[in-house]
């Protein structure tokens, strides 16, 4: 009888000791492990202007870029403690899954799909499915790309969208941004669909093109998105933001990324989300 209370005992001590030692390695697997180290590694966009893009003397820039500097700041006191690495739209859980970066942070869109695969922290944007074509000959419906071919990126909500409720319409993909709309400049498709918040920003800066199908499919939104199960920082983005929104520093990031080029076409609480709360 003794044997076995003891063997129970021991038993209920490991109970304890051992969910205490799994907390403890996650908890360094992530906010410990960045701060040991001194840097935070965040994927971003470098050719989705005015979202996440190189300047002209390849430095960072953009909505996602000031979000991503404000994080790091929050968590290791110097915005330039941030490794940015750069991220086409189709690796972007990759680069989670396989511990490239800590956080992505690239116009990243909330979906059941990807929800699975990674876990995303509360967002700080709106978005929605847009086609943009010449306005010259600009496509007003979905019924008008029937036969025709339109341009997407691969692993973008475009292409799910389209590849799920319109196959009879054909998909010319590319692997970057930038190649979509060259293809669509250089007219090897009829429209190019992507989210509608980039889509007005090039219209303003590309004139001769529209965006004539402004919003497809539900209203989505973009949030921060960590390796899944990593709660630790899970939260500790959540909080972050939720301590950002009591300054309005979303609004502020839009005012200096997004309204020089939106100007007053764009209804900005129709795109930003304050403290990670809709």
């Amino acid at each position: 009888m003794k044997n076995i209370l003891n063997t129970l005992k021991k038993l209920a001590v490991a109970s304890v000791i051992i969910p205490a030692l799994s907390f403890g390695a996650e908890a360094k697997n992530s906010i410990d492990e960045i701060k040991e180290k001194g840097k935070i590694r965040i994927g971003v966009f470098s050719d989705k202007a005015p979202f996440g893009y190189l300047d002209s003397n390849g430095k960072n820039q953009g909505f996602d870029i000031v979000i991503a500097k404000r994080l790091t700041k929050e968590l290791l006191g110097d915005e330039n403690k941030v490794d940015f690495v750069l991220l086409e739209p189709a690796n972007r859980v990759e680069y989670l899954e396989t511990n490239k970066v800590d956080i992505v942070l690239a116009n990243f869109t909330v979906t059941p799909e990807r929800k699975q695969k990674v876990d995303f922290a509360n967002p700080y944007m709106k978005v929605a499915i847009g086609v943009i074509s010449p306005e010259k000959s600009p496509i007003k419906s979905v019924a008008e790309l029937k036969d025709k071919k339109l341009i997407v990126t691969k692993g973008t909500t475009a292409e799910v969208y389209f590849t799920k409720k319109h196959p009879e319409i054909d998909l010319l993909s590319f692997d970057h941004i930038s190649e979509s709309f060259a293809a669509l400049k250089d007219g090897r498709g009829v429209a190019f669909s992507q989210d509608n918040t980039l889509l007005f920003a090039w219209a303003k800066q590309n004139p001769g093109f529209v965006v004539a199908i402004d919003s497809l499919g539900s209203q989505d939104t973009i949030a921060p998105a960590v390796k899944k199960g990593n709660t630790v920082l899970l939260n500790w983005i959540n909080q972050t933001l939720e301590k950002l929104g009591k300054e309005n520093f979303i609004h502020k990031a839009y005012d200096e990324t997004l309204k020089p080029i939106y100007g007053d076409s764009v209804n900005v609480e129709s795109i930003v989300i304050e403290g990670g709360k809709i």
